[in-house]
């Protein structure tokens, strides 16, 4: 087993199309009319795992929008240059909480999406080879 998914709900698909793909950079993976909605999903470049971004459509799933982790980051991005890509994410419209911080494990930053899901954007530290 592994891996493949994992939904996102967001207020409209469009938007959340716009921030991704055109944003961040990643791939369109699908878009197919259903009867009153859509299956969405985008891949971060290079990746399979695939986020569905699924509308909400009633108020309880309009006020989960955000709060899907309970207020807690729970989507971590991983990247090989944390200056550039915290300048794409905030020119996209992410907003960061703190600036850069140095951990054992790298260079991180938590920051929230337009629809207030909060991220770790990752620079891991290089591991020593063996």
């Amino acid at each position: 087993m592994r891996l493949a998914a994992l939904s996102l709900l967001v207020p409209d698909y469009d938007a959340a199309i716009f921030f991704f793909c055109d944003g961040l950079g990643f791939s369109l993976t699908e878009d197919i009319p259903q009867r009153t909605k859509r299956w969405v999903t985008v891949s971060p470049p290079g990746q399979s795992i695939r986020l569905v971004l699924a509308r909400a459509d009633t108020a309880a799933q309009r006020t989960a929008i955000g709060q899907q982790a309970g207020g807690r980051v729970w989507l971590f991005l991983h990247t090989d240059d944390f200056v550039r890509d915290a300048a794409k994410i905030t020119a996209a419209g992410g907003v960061f909480e703190e600036d850069a911080r140095h951990e054992v494990y790298g260079t991180v930053a938590v920051w929230r999406d337009p629809f207030g899901n909060r991220w770790d954007l990752i620079q891991p530290k290089p591991q020593p080879k063996v």
